[in-house]
């Protein structure tokens, strides 16, 4: 790992941190810009500067840094209803940029999908298991409303991605 490397995956931990507090309140988990972020940052920096970037904006958070939506930070965010969502974001990331490497154009389609499916079922998990089990719930208000609005956020990444691997060379 080099400073560039450093300087990409720190540059998206804070596009991932900017993108949280563009937010849509609609419940206990928002609607933001961070899963646009996460996957962008798989998909042009690749599956371990990817994941690194999101792992740092994770720790970041956990640590305290006011970089999840709403200006919050600290482990009980990450403990409360959108914490599975968080924990998902340097596995999606990691997933997005795996199969941008290895597949193209076609794998940018599919590690978003994976990278949005995997965001979609740990925030499922944590916030049915803060409804006290109520997994049902947890679908319609942490899954439903956010499907077409991430396959949006997916089909921009990808768009976005294509054009900046045209004019910047990162890996």
């Amino acid at each position: 790992m080099n400073g560039k490397d450093v300087a990409f995956a720190g540059l998206f931990a804070a596009l991932t941190a900017v993108g949280a507090q563009i937010s849509i309140p609609i419940g206990p988990v928002p609607i933001t810009l961070q899963v646009l972020f996460v996957l962008l940052s798989g998909l042009i920096l690749g599956a371990r500067l990817g994941f690194l970037s999101q792992l740092v904006y994770v720790v970041m958070g956990a640590l305290g840094i006011p970089v999840f939506a709403g200006l919050q930070g600290g482990i009980a965010v990450i403990y409360g209803p959108t914490g599975g969502y968080i924990i998902a974001f340097p596995i999606a990331a990691y997933l997005a940029g795996l199969f941008a490497e290895r597949l193209g154009r076609k794998g940018m389609l599919i590690g978003s999908a994976l990278g949005v499916g995997v965001i979609y079922f740990l925030g499922w998990l944590r916030l049915g298991l803060f409804l006290g089990g109520d997994f049902k719930k947890a679908f319609f208000l942490g899954v439903t409303p956010f499907l077409p609005v991430d396959a949006v956020k997916a089909a921009v990444a990808v768009v976005v991605t294509e054009r900046v691997r045209k004019v910047v060379e990162i890996r």
